[in-house]
């Protein structure tokens, strides 16, 4: 097998970041070559037992005549999408829902609400 290539050469962008469980779904689309870069990559860096056997899985399927998906190693990560956003100056949520009124005992601000 070849020296491991350089982050950015390798065929899933933004390799490093991407969490196991996305990576799957994203190698379903890399041919043998492409497979075997980030295997050489995996092993010289992490070295991750559960990255490296499904890295193997997928070149052994590969090369045993497995079709390759249409889907797009470099399509946006669903998992990007989940992370909460925040305001411009970093604060909370700028989804949340409204504020929540606290219970009224021992606050004098705050009048008892009727029942």
């Amino acid at each position: 097998m070849a020296d491991a290539p350089h982050h950015d050469q390798l065929p899933l962008p933004d390799y490093d970041h991407l969490p196991v469980g996305s990576l799957e779904g994203r190698i379903r689309s890399l041919d043998g070559a492409g497979l075997e870069a980030l295997l050489a990559y995996e092993r010289d860096h992490a070295n991750r037992v559960q990255v490296v056997q499904l890295l193997e899985n997928r070149l052994e399927a590969v090369q045993g005549g497995a079709p390759l998906s249409g889907g797009s190693p470099m399509a946006n990560a669903p998992e990007a999408d989940a992370a909460p956003q925040t305001d411009s100056q970093g604060g909370a949520s700028v989804n949340e829902g409204p504020a929540m009124n606290p219970p009224s005992q021992g606050v004098p601000t705050n009048p008892a609400q009727p029942r």
